[in-house]
């Protein structure tokens, strides 16, 4: 390590510690562990996790990750932090005393976050170890087992992954069973109260079809195909239960980036101002916090507008301004109450959603742009007109708005099991060539034909795929 000892690390962890406890930080317990640049790169390619089951997909990675490394294209992160409890944070051994300091500060915000924000509640942070270790036992059983093999394993692998965030977005919202989505069924298709009943014509009850599977749109794909394809054998069952359990534990971590790494940096640059640093670390804490919170040309960094939105929700019900007090209401609570409070109840969607104003938005110069021909083209800027239209641009992009909601209408489409899904279109049509491929892993799985309707360029359409290949059809 470059000029210090463990021991410093250990006694700057315990100053942290106290700093964290006074600033009202409520932490699961945290380990930290040293690793090269190597162990890193690994880390990395897994997700942060200390096991996992293996895939080519995972060497894949590292090897990209090595190479981008070794040219100097990329560097590495600071730190990994999983949510875990106990949580894990892994430190490079190579960086310098006031590196390590800032990120042990910041990995407290992280875990924070970790323990407190609702989108986490659904993970059970204390099994997140012992569930990766588990998934990766199971797989390796099937990949050894002589009647199975690595091949069939992995082309299974393949198509759960391509699949794995088709899926429920909202974790906190509960999904409803069979029989509750039947009586809720019921209830709607009875005829609405009517005053004028005695005049009007009887509107007779017409009862739901309740033998439909699903009975309501299906947003769980994986999970789905696993508990309505009677042909798959158990180990294909398991293996999608796997890769959903797993996709459901990153969930939150996707759907929170921008506050979550906008909690972090906010801490960390809180706890090291309140510390005595000498001049040389400070220095260095200045420089090295404005690398990582620093506008990003063309792209959004997450650390940056996640930082800015946080320290001005503290400002203004802390110091609002006349206006503010005007247009938004007085202060409810204090800055630092605040804070707390919206760490805990909201995900990106809703944070950028509620509290970025058209005031920061033009403080953080945030545009929309668009291509035009070969060039690209500002269509947009922050001003009174365009504001809501560049928010809802950088709303679509963020968590797993980015990703298309398809959804499972019918199993049994035309009475041949066909599996009938439906593209909840936003405006932005489906890649074809990524539709496709998309497609054919979930016919592999299905094991009959699939369909698609969606929308191409304001028609609609109908995708197919069955044992004859990929085909389209324009739908009336």
């Amino acid at each position: 390590m470059k000029g210090y000892e463990l021991k410093d690390l250990l006694a700057w962890d315990a100053r942290i510690r106290e700093a964290v406890a006074k600033a009202g930080l409520d932490c699961f317990d945290q380990e930290f562990e040293l690793c090269d640049h190597y162990q890193m790169l690994g880390y990395m390619a897994y997700s942060g996790m200390p096991s996992h089951y293996p895939h080519w997909s995972y060497g894949k990675q590292y090897e990209k990750l090595k190479t981008l490394y070794d040219y100097g294209v990329s560097g590495l992160p600071y730190e990994m932090v999983i949510n875990s409890n106990p949580a894990i944070a892994y430190l490079m051994r190579d960086n310098s005393l006031l590196l390590q300091i800032l990120t042990i500060a910041h990995v407290y915000g992280h875990n924070d976050f970790f323990k407190n924000n609702f989108t986490f509640k659904a993970t059970r942070a204390e099994l997140t170890v012992e569930l990766f270790k588990a998934h990766a036992i199971r797989v390796r059983k099937y990949i050894e087992d002589p009647s199975l093999g690595i091949d069939a394993v992995e082309r299974l692998l393949d198509a759960a992954h391509a699949l794995s965030f088709q899926r429920r977005r909202n974790l906190a919202i509960r999904k409803l069973g069979r029989e509750e989505q039947i009586k809720q069924a019921m209830e709607s298709a009875q005829p609405k109260p009517d005053q004028y009943r005695k005049i009007h014509r009887p509107v007779g009850f017409q009862p739901p079809d309740i033998n439909k599977v699903p009975l309501e749109p299906e947003q769980d794909i994986l999970l789905f195909i696993r508990d309505h394809n009677p042909y798959l054998a158990e180990w294909e069952k398991d293996l999608l239960t796997i890769v959903d359990e797993e996709a459901r534990s990153f969930l939150p971590m996707i759907e929170t980036k921008i506050m979550n790494e906008g909690w972090a940096s906010y801490w960390h640059k809180r706890i090291l101002d309140s510390m005595d640093l000498d001049q040389g670390l400070y220095l260095e804490f200045l420089v090295r916090h404005n690398q990582v919170v620093r506008p990003i040309p063309g792209q959004i960094n997450p650390y940056h507008l996640g930082l800015k939105i946080w320290e001005d929700i503290y400002r203004r019900w802390t110091n609002p301004t006349a206006e503010e007090i005007e247009q938004y209401g007085a202060p409810d609570r204090t800055g630092e109450a605040k804070l707390f409070q919206v760490r805990e109840v909201e995900r990106d969607t809703s944070f950028i959603r509620r509290y970025l104003t058209p005031e920061l938005a033009r403080e953080l110069d945030l545009f929309k742009f668009e291509p035009r021909g070969n060039d690209l083209v500002v269509s947009e800027v922050s001003d009174e007109d365009g504001f809501e239209r560049v928010k809802e641009t950088l709303l679509q992009n963020v968590g797993t708005n980015s990703i298309p909601v398809i959804k499972v209408e019918d199993a049994d489409f035309g009475q041949n099991r066909t599996l009938y899904l439906r593209h909840y279109h936003d405006g932005r049509d489906l890649h074809l060539e990524y539709a496709e491929k998309t497609l054919g892993y979930v016919y592999s799985l299905w094991g009959r034909e699939c369909a698609l309707e969606t929308v191409v360029r304001g028609r609609r359409i109908l995708l197919i795929y069955n044992d004859r290949g990929f085909s389209t059809r324009t739908m009336k």
